[in-house]
């Protein structure tokens, strides 16, 4: 018995309706294949590039949202601290550090095996979601990795809850 059949329920390519959305929200994308769309956010503190990708062997949707933000070898460390106590926080999805190219990422994937599709509901939740914690983290990874402040002091600062507007 295999655990993943050879056929699926799921007859759309779930990266169609995400470039729709693209398109329809005036949004900068890129289409390099069947199986991969980049879309461009721009944020609060920085612009943000949310890759996503369909693995129809697997049903899944694969995406990631990079942080543009090089990590220096010296603060490594403190960043993977940082990622781990915000990771315990996280209720979807992930970060990770990615040592290749010394970039911080948001991932997540949806499984969508015996489904008819993604909605666009989800889309915008998954994408919303990445945004939304990528600008809550980005702060506080500039207060770790070039501010030299500790973990600490950059999780209190960037995770605490504002009320109104100064």
């Amino acid at each position: 018995m295999s655990l993943l059949a050879e056929t699926s329920d799921l007859s759309h390519n779930p990266l169609d309706l995400f470039e729709e959305l693209a398109t329809e929200n005036d949004l900068v994308h890129d289409r390099s294949s069947e199986s991969e769309l980049i879309v461009q956010f721009t944020g609060k503190w920085s612009d943000y590039h949310i890759c996503a990708v369909w693995q129809q062997e697997t049903g899944a949707m694969y995406l990631s949202c990079q942080i543009d933000s090089k990590v220096p070898e010296t603060r490594k460390r403190a960043v993977y601290e940082l990622l781990g106590l915000v990771n315990e926080k996280l209720w979807l999805g992930h970060f990770e550090y990615a040592a290749e190219e010394g970039l911080v990422n948001f991932r997540h994937t949806i499984p969508l095996r015996g489904t008819v599709g993604v909605s666009v509901e989800q889309i915008e939740d998954l994408t919303e979601t990445a945004l939304a914690e990528c600008e809550r983290l980005y702060p506080a990874l500039q207060m770790v990795i070039w501010g030299g402040q500790s973990v600490a002091e950059a999780l209190e600062a960037a995770l605490m809850e504002t009320v109104g507007e100064a």
